[in-house]
């Protein structure tokens, strides 16, 4: 399908700018901003509800500091965007999405602040502990911009798509998923529009964009079916209050302090951070947009740093969601006006009468709509012989999500896994072990295990042998299958994938007697052959695009 203009997708003359603003920008500007609204709102709520900390501190600190690590963010997305389409001469280029990362938003509440608030009692400290991981994250972000497009250059598309959608499959589309079917006579006829506006070529009358319409429409069936309040409107209006932003070092400074502990998951999450950026930009230049790695990795780390400066422990970070924006129509200017808006809501804190106004299932079927996409990016973007490597990418992310629900579910029953005891758990047909090693690290185990199998297709057995020492010394030292960093951290999963290098080099051996050789170079999986690529419909994902042109080569 197609939701933008016939120009807006034309070939323009070399050193020709975007256009300010499209019809499309407005279809995606209403996603964006919504799927970005749902996140603060959540972790607005965490913060209070959870850590307990002060609404005041929340509202007054916390999510100015956010806006302006969006405000930044965003604006220096949209440059990026204006100066690949100047380069390439394009007029279709889309603005890479940005905002608050899902994945840490629950993290820092659930690992780093709610354990220091509990043992204290005091929530100043499990902010002051925030703040100080969210710092770390932001320098262990900038430092993988210098190796980052290394990391790029020699992983698989398969891995770093197939990580991707794993992600976006569990931790994207699952909750919003549940929370539709939760208010299925709210959140359906809402992710039909959705369907049919963005997934097909049908307009609606007087062109109204379909975000809006979708937004409008689950609202009014919210408040006419009794499912919202007017005393709650009324009391969340009066929290509305204007905060500016404003330095927060000594309470930085005084989670710095007490850093050491912190480390075990920084560290690990930091590379998350920017192996789910590496995969995001991968993603961006499947669909059309190649964007230098390193200039967003640096824009990422900079953006969690200067937030944890001002008071926010939530790291900003490039979005999953290129290509659904791009199908939708957007171009440059939905990026900065998600920004700015979310920002002016930040400041004025008026989040609390937006989710007193809005039904959560008339706005999360958007997130439903970009895991869809994400999913079906990942195997229409890749040969179609390397559809297992995306598929075995997914499992880690699905192994985590499939844990993680299962741990809050024991905990909300005021038990836990340990307690429960692994025999129990297997019995009732729960493989709890094995689901929480490999879950652990997810983002890196799922590049690992893709790159792994799209070298065993191609019969690259010298390079499945090198990933497979890769993940090896990754279990060894905790970021992958394991609980936390440390020296011999899982040496039973290490020895595991050792012996699978092993197997690998002996089949290539033999490979190599036979005299049927593959060639072993990495670009062999980056750049598949046109003809193994499975072909796409008109306005779905566009055909694997990956060259290194100029854009990929600056500094």
């Amino acid at each position: 399908m197609s939701t933008g203009t016939a120009a807006s997708s034309a070939l323009a003359r070399p050193g020709t700018n975007l256009p300010r603003w499209t019809r499309g920008d407005t279809n995606a500007f209403f996603g964006l901003a919504f799927n970005i609204l749902v996140n603060v709102l959540t972790l607005t709520a965490l913060m209070i509800g959870v850590v307990g900390i002060p609404a005041g501190d929340v509202l007054g600190t916390v999510l100015p500091a956010l806006g302006v690590a969006l405000v930044l963010g965003n604006v220096y997305y949209t440059y990026l965007a204006r100066r690949l389409s100047r380069r390439e001469g394009r007029t279709d280029v889309t603005a890479l999405p940005y905002g608050p990362s899902v994945p840490h938003m629950f993290i820092v509440v659930f690992v780093i602040m709610l354990p220091i608030f509990l043992a204290t009692g005091d929530p100043m400290r499990a902010w002051s502990a925030g703040l100080a991981w969210a710092f770390v994250i932001g320098v262990i972000v900038l430092i993988g911009a210098f190796v980052g497009p290394f990391i790029r250059r020699v992983t698989p598309r398969a891995a770093m798509l197939g990580t991707l959608a794993g992600i976006s499959l569990t931790f994207i589309a699952m909750r919003p998923a549940a929370q539709i079917w939760e208010y299925a006579w709210i959140g359906l006829p809402v992710l039909a529009i959705i369907l049919i506006g963005f997934f097909t070529d049908m307009r609606l009358p007087g062109g109204i964009p379909v975000g809006l319409a979708a937004l409008l429409v689950g609202t009014a069936i919210g408040w006419i079916g009794g499912a919202m309040s007017v005393p709650d409107v009324i009391a969340a209006a009066r929290d509305i209050a204007f905060a500016v932003p404003h330095l927060k070092i000594s309470l930085l400074l005084d989670g710095l302090s007490h850093l050491a502990p912190l480390l075990a998951t920084a560290i690990p999450l930091g590379v998350y951070n920017f192996t789910e950026a590496m995969s995001n930009v991968e993603s961006a230049a499947a669909a059309g947009d190649s964007y230098n790695l390193r200039s967003v990795l640096l824009a990422d780390g900079t953006g969690a740093i200067v937030g944890s400066a001002l008071g926010s422990p939530f790291p900003p970070a490039v979005y999953i969601g290129h290509p659904g924006w791009k199908d939708a129509g957007g171009r440059a200017g939905y990026s900065m006006a998600s920004g700015v808006f979310i920002a002016v809501l930040c400041f004025l804190g008026l989040f609390g009468l937006l989710s007193a106004l809005l039904p959560l299932p008339a706005i999360v079927p958007i997130l439903l709509y970009i895991g869809l996409l994400i999913g079906a990016q990942a195997f229409q973007a890749v040969p179609r012989i390397h559809a297992a490597a995306v598929v075995i990418a997914i499992l880690p992310n699905m192994a985590a999500w499939a844990s993680g629900l299962i741990d809050n579910s024991l905990a909300a029953a005021g038990t836990s896994a340990a307690a429960v005891g692994s025999d129990a758990l297997g019995n009732a047909g729960v493989v709890y072990g094995g689901l929480k090693t490999l879950g652990e690290g997810a983002v890196l185990a799922g590049l690992v295990l893709g790159a792994l199998v799209t070298f065993l297709i191609d019969k690259r057995f010298v390079a499945a042998a090198a990933a497979a020492g890769v993940g090896a010394l990754l279990s060894f030292i905790g970021l992958i299958h394991a609980p936390q960093v440390a020296w011999a951290a899982n040496p039973p999963v290490a020895l595991g994938y050792l012996l699978f290098g092993l197997v690998c080099l002996g089949y290539g051996l033999l490979n190599r007697t036979s005299g049927a050789a593959a060639p072993d170079g990495p670009e062999h999986a980056v750049t598949p052959p046109a003809a193994d690529v499975e072909p796409v419909p008109e306005g779905s994902v566009p055909a694997p695009r990956r060259t290194a042109p100029a854009e990929d080569r600056a500094t």
